[in-house]
């Protein structure tokens, strides 16, 4: 069983994330906190028997914020896993939450059809990582990694299925602008460009200026090889 500590400062949140997990086959809630440092002191003074292996980690709490509380975790080796679900979609948290080694980042409000969702892969790469042996492909190094686009937040108006189309489409294609995008995706330019400057605002791709021969300069994206952990 994957034992998983649930932090939210808000009572109604904890009962609703813990019923959600409690459905889900191969997890137990096997500890609850509504602040951040009861958070850390949970984790690190839990017998080695007793660990937790993944927190559902809230980022805004009364003392303090989940990123306090990973960088407190970090600091101190500990491994947990960690999958933060709040309501902050800025990209700088993100980012801070990425750099800290956050599995995923779920946003809130959702069904528990995208919550199933999340902890299913969740097991899976779990029990992928302690299946691997020896020598390992690249595809099983980013599985072992937790690489995962599905981690990227999804603001509301935007479709998660084709958040992927898009992401899928620069990381085989390169620099493309959002009319060359929208062409090979089949979409409209102006509902692509969303797509684009989401990732970017995210520091999922990198936006620049393409300079052509006459006319404003174009701007093209182009996927951000850092997210893959590359140089």
């Amino acid at each position: 069983m994957i034992r998983t500590l649930i932090v939210d400062d808000d009572a109604l949140t904890l009962e609703l994330h813990r019923s959600y997990l409690e459905r889900i086959d191969g997890f137990m809630v096997a500890g609850e906190c509504t602040r951040a440092r009861a958070a850390v002191s949970a984790v690190l003074e839990q017998p080695a028997d007793m660990a937790f292996d993944l927190i559902l980690l809230d980022i805004t709490m009364p003392d303090g914020s989940g990123i306090d509380v990973l960088r407190a975790l970090r600091a101190r080796a500990a491994s947990v896993d960690v999958i933060a679900i709040t309501g902050v979609r800025d990209a700088d948290s993100v980012r801070q939450m990425a750099a800290l080694g956050v599995y995923q980042y779920l946003v809130k409000p959702f069904s528990f059809a995208v919550f199933d969702e999340r902890l299913t892969a969740y097991r899976a790469h779990r029990e992928k990582a302690r299946s691997t042996d020896g020598e390992a492909t690249q595809a099983e190094i980013d599985a072992l990694l937790g690489r995962s686009t599905r981690a990227i937040p999804v603001p509301k108006g935007l479709s998660e299925a084709t958040l992927q189309k898009v992401i899928a489409e620069l990381r085989t294609a390169g620099a493309l602008s959002a009319s060359e995008a929208a062409q090979r995706l089949g979409m409209s330019r102006v509902s692509v460009r969303r797509y684009l400057e989401h990732l970017a605002s995210s520091g999922i791709v990198l936006r620049s200026a393409r300079y052509g021969a006459r006319g404003r300069p174009e701007t093209e994206y182009e996927w951000n090889r850092r997210t893959d952990g590359s140089a």
